[in-house]
């Protein structure tokens, strides 16, 4: 999670969402290729999404409303295989946070509606796009809302458990 300097005053507000030497000194070194923008509404849960063979990082926020974002660790061989993070984005809180190659990413829409936006380190290649069931109870994960709206593409993503190794990144 990256918490940026907030610089207020009567006008709003102004920060540096991304600072390639700022990144760096925190061990992001990633060339950033491709910036994305979705709006979504309440109870709307994307996920979970990772990419295989161009796999991307991502640094994610949010411009409006309010989000759960999950990150799991699905790297074949990692010590901390199918363990999750969670952290909440939001307009209010400006919170980014950076998601490693290698990890699914996911979020749920807690708020009305919300814009997230997000850096992406490789192009994203619609056939070499997966995915990790949101609801896998080995995972475990608290999305913070019920009934959720999901894609039918997201709806038939596997338990991360049917997934063979060779369809996973490697750590």
């Amino acid at each position: 999670m990256i918490e940026p300097s907030v610089m207020r005053d009567e006008r709003g507000f102004f920060f540096e969402s991304y600072n390639k030497e700022k990144f760096e000194a925190i061990g992001i070194h990633d060339t950033f290729v491709q910036d994305n923008h979705s709006k979504s509404i309440s109870k709307t849960l994307r996920g979970l999404h990772y990419q295989l063979e161009h796999p991307q990082s991502k640094l994610c926020r949010v411009i409006q409303g309010k989000v759960l974002d999950v990150v799991v660790d699905i790297r074949a061989g990692s010590p901390n295989f199918g363990k999750y993070a969670t952290a909440v984005l939001s307009d209010d809180n400006r919170v980014e946070i950076y998601i490693p190659a290698g990890f699914a990413h996911g979020f749920a829409v807690l708020s009305e509606t919300a814009e997230f936006l997000y850096k992406c380190s490789d192009f994203y290649y619609p056939k070499d796009e997966r995915g990790v069931a949101w609801d896998d109870p080995e995972i475990g994960i608290d999305w913070g809302i019920t009934d959720p709206i999901i894609s039918a593409k997201d709806s038939r993503n596997r338990k991360l458990s049917f997934i063979p190794p060779d369809e996973l990144p490697q750590y």
